[in-house]
């Protein structure tokens, strides 16, 4: 279920190829053919398919479904389902106020405190978060902090800003596979086993924190555009085909907006936008 902040009402995901993992990850038959979808080259193959012109024919039918208001991006012939898919709002709005906290995409939010063993429960798995980086650094600056975890389904904006200004310090491509982050594959930690990249940024405002993309099936590509130095609300990057996940790990000193935290705490996702605020820095 997805918490609608607007309406302040709750309404159930449309989840793209629903019956389709449901067979992989339901079924003994679809868990045998799971091993060979979730590889890498599939979705390289099949974001190959997405580049071609002959891919075109599906944007009229997505849009229909997802109720997708194309006068909200910019005009243009797409060349093909990809380009669609990667397309680019005429304008983009962002919480200017030094101390908000804001959504880096269109997504739907879940926010998990991070214990003090730097431990992480999230859905049915516990996570380290040496597991989710594979780094060995100094995490003490974590504890009872948050891990945002925003997920982007097919039909949401697949590009993605900056939360403040700040600087980039190092990032890390971590190589792996490509499960769904549909709740369908809530058994398997995906978020230790795709393949993703960690971002380990300060900011002016937040202190540091660590800004994780990880890929996700049928993702074709994550594409950052590795600025050193940056401007909140600033475009990051984008992700190629597929639904996708930032997950976002900051200190104790950011407190998350109340409807937010009560939904979470019910399991229940938030619907956040690009740039919109979704916490404040405490006094």
């Amino acid at each position: 279920m997805i918490y609608n902040r607007t309406s302040k009402s709750t309404y159930e995901d449309l989840q793209y190829g629903g019956k389709y993992l449901t067979f992989l990850y339901n079924s003994f038959l679809g868990r045998i053919f799971l091993k060979l979808i979730i590889n890498p080259i599939i979705s390289k193959i099949y974001g190959k398919y997405n580049n071609t012109s002959m891919s075109k024919k599906k944007i009229d039918t997505f849009i229909k479904k997802y109720n997708i208001d194309i006068n909200e991006y910019e005009k243009k012939e797409y060349s093909s389902f990809n380009d669609f898919f990667i397309r680019k709002k005429k304008e983009i709005y962002y919480d200017k106020e030094k101390n908000s906290f804001i959504a880096p995409a269109d997504s739907k939010l879940m926010v998990y405190r991070i214990q003090d063993n730097l431990t992480i429960k999230i859905k049915q798995s516990v996570y380290t978060i040496e597991e989710l980086i594979e780094d060995q650094i100094n995490l003490e600056q974590f504890k009872n902090g948050n891990c945002l975890v925003f997920r982007l389904s097919m039909d949401d904006y697949h590009r993605y800003c900056y939360i403040d200004d700040g600087r980039m310090e190092k990032t890390k491509k971590i190589k792996g596979k490509l499960h769904t982050v549909s709740s369908i594959s809530s058994k398997h930690k995906v978020y230790s086993q795709n393949t993703r990249i960690c971002n380990y940024m300060t900011t002016d405002n937040f202190g540091k924190i660590i800004y994780i993309e990880v890929g996700a099936l049928l993702v074709g590509k994550i594409n950052n555009y590795n600025k050193n130095k940056y401007n909140k609300g600033e475009e990051k990057g984008y992700f190629e085909l597929g639904g996708s996940t930032i997950v976002i790990l900051t200190n104790d000193r950011i407190k998350i907006d109340n409807d937010i935290i009560d939904c979470s705490n019910k399991g229940i996702e938030t619907k956040v936008n690009y740039g919109e605020r979704i916490g404040e820095l405490k006094c």
